[in-house]
């Protein structure tokens, strides 16, 4: 592979690893096994049959589990532990036999951008779970499904394109974090002042009507 094909595949990876870990290792495992691309040579583990046994039971177990409001932040809050980690090891397996202070670097790069992933994967899972109804917890289970499946196909078939268009997410999930995190907050306060029982004080901050009315002169 050239090096926008090595980049592509290696934050390809770690991007659809913090999202879906299974169903990226299963994608890989099928099509390196198939003969459809030739992964690098630590990649090549992903072909066993007892990897993608493994990784499809796990895909199985998640498909159920993400689609379940509260159960899918419960999940996502396990995963972390491994959709993380497993980015790292993936994208400094993606780099090739190049030495070890690029496997060094293609982790640490990997392990970040997974991270930032499922940050933003559990964080907006958390807030969609606010809603009475669960069809936004299916339309967004399977939305992260098919953007990790047409993720890692752009990667490996369009890595320029996908080059460009992880430039764009990173740039969007920057933007968007801190405005989770701040709703998250308001989230878990107002469920901490409903099961603890504390009504609000004078101190404590007020939530803003939609519309606010003009100040009389």
């Amino acid at each position: 592979m050239d090096i926008t094909q090595t980049i592509a595949l290696t934050m390809g990876v770690a991007w659809a690893s913090g999202i879906n870990l299974y169903a990226a290792i299963l994608m890989l495992g099928y099509m390196g096994s198939t003969g459809h691309i030739d992964l690098p040579p630590d990649l090549q583990i992903l072909t066993d049959p007892m990897v993608m046994l493994a990784a499809g039971l796990m895909y199985c177990v998640e498909f159920f589990a993400d689609k379940i409001p509260g159960v899918d932040t419960g999940w996502d809050g396990l995963s972390t532990f491994i959709r993380i980690p497993a980015g790292a090891i993936l994208a400094a397996g993606a780099i090739g036999d190049v030495g070890p202070a690029a496997h060094l670097a293609a982790a640490i790069a990997g392990g970040a951008l997974a991270t930032g992933t499922h940050v933003t994967k559990a964080g907006s899972r958390m807030l969609i779970n606010t809603s009475p109804e669960p069809f936004s917890n299916w339309l967004a289970s399977i939305g992260e499904d098919v953007a990790v499946i047409a993720g890692l196909w752009t990667a490996l078939y369009n890595p320029v394109l996908f080059i460009v268009l992880l430039v764009l997410f990173i740039l969007l999930m920057i933007w968007l974090l801190p405005k989770l995190w701040r709703s998250i907050k308001r989230v878990a306060g107002f469920l901490g002042r409903l099961f603890s029982g504390k009504r609000s004080g004078p101190g404590d901050e007020q939530p803003r009507p939609i519309n606010d009315s003009k100040e009389s002169s």
